[in-house]
């Protein structure tokens, strides 16, 4: 990739991480020595193309300012009530000097693999279309309440994660569009088929988990003891 581009990456940090049973955000908790959402940051901070990176957090959010992040180049802004409102609060910053792209990742996703950004930042400039990491969906799926009522055919089935990677003036345009009108959005990619944008599935590790609930966090401390050893033995 030999054009330089304009590329910021947005991290909506603003939850309070019910499911965990904490008086704090999930996104404080540590592995190792470090927050889970320091983890992210420096994750997301080794991508090359990547220009700057901001962090979206409840205005009542007292962790972040203690954070350690004088290497990192990030830039604090508010988030909102859900996941979209943050990203769209970080959209509208960017406003006096936007960038061509954005890439959107959870916070609370510090096990992403860098290989797997690049080649997603790699695809996507390379189609001038937006996409997402997502991994095929490995076991049988059954739709039912109480009772099952069919198994689900998973040969097209995908798990979505992130990033999720997109032209800056057409996420602004469909996060914007869907929040005025109330449509439900549960993710980057979902405002943007809502408007009938293209999203590229790119396959990505499947152990690029979101830490939700204790399990989670054991699992990832885990996962991330494996991939520090395996940088060691590099």
């Amino acid at each position: 990739m030999n054009k330089a581009i304009s590329l910021a990456a947005v991290v909506p940090a603003a939850g309070v991480g019910s499911r965990m049973g904490l008086n704090h955000p999930k996104q404080y908790l540590k592995i190792g020595e470090k927050t889970i959402l320091e983890h992210t940051l420096i994750k997301l901070s080794k991508v090359e193309h990547i220009n700057h990176i901001y962090v979206a957090v409840s205005e009542d959010d007292g962790y972040f300012d203690g954070l350690d992040l004088t290497e990192l180049n990030t830039t604090r802004v508010s988030g909102g009530k859900e996941r979209a409102d943050s990203v769209l609060n970080a959209l509208k910053s960017m406003q006096a000097h936007p960038p061509e792209w954005v890439l959107v990742h959870d916070a609370a996703r510090p096990l992403v693999d860098i290989k797997d950004i690049e080649k997603l930042i790699v695809s996507c400039l390379g189609t001038g279309e937006g996409g997402i990491l997502a991994s095929k969906v490995k076991d049988t799926i059954k739709k039912g309440d109480m009772h099952i009522e069919e198994t689900v055919p998973r040969d097209q089935l995908w798990q979505a994660l992130t990033p999720q990677l997109f032209p800056y003036q057409a996420l602004l345009s469909a996060l914007d569009s869907a929040l005025n009108e109330g449509a439900m959005i549960t993710d980057e990619a979902s405002a943007m088929e809502r408007v009938g944008q293209p999203v590229a599935l790119v396959s990505g590790r499947s152990d690029n988990i979101k830490i939700t609930t204790p399990e989670d966090h054991a699992l990832a401390c885990f996962l991330m003891a494996q991939q520090q050893k395996s940088i060691e033995n590099v």
